[in-house]
């Protein structure tokens, strides 16, 4: 198992950013919870880095050192929003906690809130250990619906100990039913491939596995993210042989399989997936199938193609 100290030695340099602008910003859609076709604003904020240093995560690249100055993080919801189109549903995403005082000052909830009263729905992440009264609080305060996506990862009993995320499937369970108990919706990311399981088939019933305890503990989405390399400690842990990159066979597999399930929205998370292709002639057209299955939240037949007689 690698600490704090260990992951942050084998980082790199972190990306420069201007505190009091967003580094990134995006528009598109997404089913919604009553079924209907969403328009979704995300805003990438620049916040102070999450205090739970995760082995496989990489997030921390576009992140601060210290804490957030107050006030920033109006600027750069500021600075999005003059960018951006009118939209359903916005995300406040900060590469860790959005209720970590550290990274959102409580000073600015005031004027946050008053940026959102535009939209439906809000969807900010958060630790399941800092779901408590603060969000509640800050839920009061909207006009539209307050959703948290919190990171589930796997509920596999040996590898969730080795992620270092610091909680536990109770301590997920436990957080989100407190927040479904007082009216905030949820949402789960859950790793493909997650260090430490490198068996195809396990991969698979894993996610499977994990996906069931999500919806029983009352979420409503889940997002399956293809766990990467590109942080310094997955490398190492590759070269290891405790990680084992995801292909794109294994990413349909699993989404088909949750969709299946029919207990709520599920998403195949495809930003930058271009890594889990072995086949340039059929990338793409894969790629478009998942965003279909993404939005239209139904199966599609898979794309055929002469490479995947190769697969093993």
């Amino acid at each position: 198992m690698h600490n704090n100290r260990e992951i942050e030695k084998l980082r790199s340099q972190k990306n420069f950013l201007n505190p009091d602008i967003s580094y990134h910003f995006l528009h598109e859609q997404e089913r919604g919870p009553g079924g209907d076709l969403q328009r979704v604003n995300t805003i990438f904020l620049t916040s102070k880095e999450c205090a739970f240093k995760c082995l496989m995560c990489d997030l921390w690249k576009n992140t601060l050192n210290e804490s957030t100055p107050p006030g920033a993080v109006l600027k750069q919801i500021d600075y999005a929003l003059t960018r951006l189109p009118e939209a359903d549903v916005i995300k406040l995403y900060n590469n860790g906690n959005f209720f970590d005082k550290k990274a959102i000052p409580t000073s600015d909830y005031p004027g946050i809130i008053e940026r959102l009263r535009p939209y439906n729905r809000v969807i900010v992440e958060n630790h399941p250990k800092l779901c408590d009264e603060t969000c509640l609080q800050f839920n009061d305060s909207l006009s539209g619906a307050l959703e948290i996506a919190m990171g589930l990862e796997t509920i596999h009993p040996d590898v969730l100990p080795k992620l270092n995320k610091q909680m536990t499937a109770g301590d997920f369970k436990r957080a989100a039913t407190f927040l479904r108990s007082n009216g905030i919706d949820v949402r789960a990311f859950i790793l493909l491939n997650p260090p430490y399981l490198t068996n195809k088939a396990e991969n698979i019933r894993w996610v499977h596995k994990t996906v069931q305890f999500a919806f029983n503990c009352g979420v409503q989405c889940c997002s399956i993210i293809p766990t990467r390399p590109g942080n310094g400690v997955m490398e190492l842990l590759y070269e290891q042989g405790h990680y084992m990159p995801p292909s794109l066979e294994t990413l349909e597999e699993v989404f088909e399989n949750a969709l299946g399930l029919k207990a709520g929205r599920v998403f195949a998370d495809v930003w930058d997936i271009a890594f889990l292709s072995r086949c340039p002639d059929c990338f793409e057209a894969r790629k478009n199938r998942l965003e279909l299955m993404n939005l239209e939240q139904k199966f599609y037949p898979r794309i055929t193609c002469n490479c995947q007689l190769n697969y093993a």
